[in-house]
């Protein structure tokens, strides 16, 4: 009886190990994984990546990524202080600030880096490309979720700065330079201090354009269509602006065709009068 206790516990003791055995393969084939994705996604975004090498040793958002891949790591296994230590001699190193507890995804590349800064709650979508001096962070003291939440295949321009619990769309655009404070739709692009969107073109109704159905977004937010090559992006409120152009050419016109006939209609008075 004892025998058969002492080899049912050894059984479990096994099969327990080897459960953990599987799962720590497992969370270390992942991270080699990513770590991969995040080495060869280089070769597809950067033109001046010619040899391995060269990126190996030479490439500070890759320098970047893997450091923090090993800082959130130990960030979720519940380690004090070293994930934060770790996290600043990446900035150090690399000029890349990225909180231990950000999420990011796979395929991520940092082109440059110099300058960019992801705060601690920020979450950043797969095959994101992240140009030098982009912020995403917060807008105060706030607490919970506060830093910005980015989609997959997202294009942050350099210097963007993206603050606020806010959304940015899969496939979405955010130009150089641009201060983004609101939700940016999928698909679209924003651009501006503050920013404001830019979408497809779907229509060259005016009317549509006067009444404010393209400014409150609604081609950008309601419809969310895939772009194709072909299509051609419009600026909103530079339609809008150039409808009032348009318009006031309009009015200056009527009024000077008014001013000759008025002074048409005098000549004719006066002449009338001798």
């Amino acid at each position: 009886m004892l025998d058969d206790r002492l080899h049912r516990n050894r059984l479990r003791l096994d099969r327990l190990n080897l459960d953990r055995w599987n799962a720590s393969w497992q969370s270390w084939h992942q991270a080699l994984r990513l770590i991969q994705l995040d080495f060869t996604i280089i070769f597809d975004r950067e033109p001046s990546a010619h040899h391995w090498l060269e990126v190996l040793f030479c490439h500070p958002g890759f320098h970047a990524l893997l450091l923090h891949r090993m800082a959130h790591w130990l960030h979720c296994c519940g380690m004090p202080y070293l994930p934060r230590i770790l996290s600043h001699f990446a900035r150090w190193v690399t000029g890349v600030e990225i909180h231990p507890a950000a999420v990011m995804g796979q395929g991520v590349c940092i082109d440059h880096g110099l300058g960019v800064v992801i705060g601690e709650t920020a979450i950043v979508g797969d095959y994101t490309v992240i140009y030098q001096g982009v912020t995403l962070g917060g807008t105060g003291k706030e607490t919970g979720k506060r830093h910005p939440t980015i989609g997959s295949h997202v294009v942050l321009g350099a210097g963007a700065t993206i603050l606020g619990n806010i959304q940015v769309g899969d496939c979405a655009k955010v130009g150089a330079g641009s201060i983004v404070l609101q939700d940016v739709p999928a698909h679209s692009i924003a651009v501006g201090i503050p920013s404001r969107l830019i979408a497809p073109h779907l229509t060259h109704d005016r009317t549509a354009i006067a009444s404010g159905s393209i400014a409150n977004g609604s081609i950008a937010s309601g419809l969310n269509p895939e772009p194709s090559d072909s299509e051609v992006w419009i600026d909103a409120e530079a339609m809008l602006i150039r409808s009032i152009v348009d318009r006031l050419e309009q009015l200056e016109q009527a009024l000077d065709l008014l001013h000759l006939n008025t002074l048409a209609d005098s000549q004719s008075t006066d002449l009338s009068i001798f």
